[in-house]
């Protein structure tokens, strides 16, 4: 058989970045990445319970599926990297999607979803750095999105705090520490642990999360849905399950 005969079917898929935040030399810069159809394949990685149990699969799945040359995928940042999945759900399993929501089963169809609309003012090609003044202490902070390597580096960082204290909970705290570049012009690491430890104000704190949640480029996920009580605004659920519905998992 012919090698066209194997090449599989793509589609490209347009990230809520525009791919503002990468380095121009990066090729995620263009604002787009090419993914193929899942096949058998890939349905054996949604499977693996090895890597269900480390929490890689739903990774696995999508570097498996990007066919774009010389994408490092660690540079993804999270709302671009939602984009891959919903892409990914549609070219594996179709766009209807029905999961549970209180008790009821909802229907909504993938295909609708569209990437949140972005100030481009706000964006400097090829910088992830963005300024915000804190609201109650004055303090300039610069800060950027979070990457998937940023996010391992949390997720890292988490699981050796818990060692050390198993009733912590220092999630929030320490993903400021990785979200914070910069606080009144310093970029000292210690400085930036030291400030959200010690100084950083709680209402400072939800106002900066808050800013970023609105601001950051993602897919809006949040939809209206009916329900027996009446239309409601939910966000949707993305798992394992979200590729394989039917599977017991």
């Amino acid at each position: 058989m012919s090698e066209e005969k194997h090449k599989f079917p793509t589609e490209v898929v347009d990230l809520p970045s525009k791919g503002l935040v990468y380095d121009k030399e990066n090729p995620l810069s263009s604002g787009k990445i090419e993914m193929k159809y899942m096949t058998a394949k890939e349905e054996d990685i949604l499977s693996n319970q090895s890597y269900i149990t480390n929490g890689t699969v739903l990774d696995k799945l999508l570097k498996a599926l990007i066919v774009s040359k010389d994408i490092n995928y660690n540079d993804l940042i999270v709302g671009d990297k939602n984009a891959l999945l919903i892409a990914a759900r549609i070219l594996g399993y179709g766009s209807e999607y029905e999961f549970n929501y209180k008790d009821e089963k909802v229907k909504i169809d993938l295909s609708i979803l569209d990437n949140k609309e972005i100030d481009k003012k706000l964006f400097e090609q090829g910088k992830n750095e963005f300024s915000f003044t804190l609201p109650k202490s004055g303090s300039i902070i610069t800060f950027k999105l979070l990457t998937h390597g940023d996010e391992n580096k949390i997720e890292r960082e988490l699981k050796g705090l818990k060692k050390i204290n198993p009733k912590a909970s220092p999630d929030l705290s320490t993903r400021l520490k990785y979200m914070i570049v910069s606080i009144d012009g310093s970029s000292e690491t210690k400085d930036v642990r030291e400030f959200v430890d010690t100084y950083f104000l709680a209402q400072d704190s939800r106002s900066l999360r808050n800013y970023i949640k609105d601001f950051q480029p993602d897919v809006n996920l949040n939809i209206p849905v009916e329900l027996e009580g009446g239309e409601e605004n939910i966000t949707i659920p993305i798992g394992l399950n979200f590729f394989w519905p039917d599977a017991d998992l």
